[in-house]
């Protein structure tokens, strides 16, 4: 498996999470995952994605209990 950039795009994000590019858009919209733009285009740091997975991650848990 190739090892993931530092910095990643809309389709190397949405292969990562394994969803659709239309679902990194809309939560970019709602302003709920992490990103920046580099001219026109969106731009995820790994490491500031995974930080972001783990809250997740905690949340999901969090509202199971």
């Amino acid at each position: 498996m190739a090892a993931r950039p530092e910095v990643m795009t809309v389709p190397q994000l949405a292969e990562y999470l394994q969803c659709n590019k239309s679902t990194i858009y809309r939560l970019i919209k709602k302003g709920d995952i992490p990103a920046f733009k580099v001219g026109a285009d969106w731009r995820f740091k790994r490491d500031v994605i995974e930080k972001w997975l783990r809250q997740q991650h905690r949340r999901a848990n969090w509202s199971e209990q």
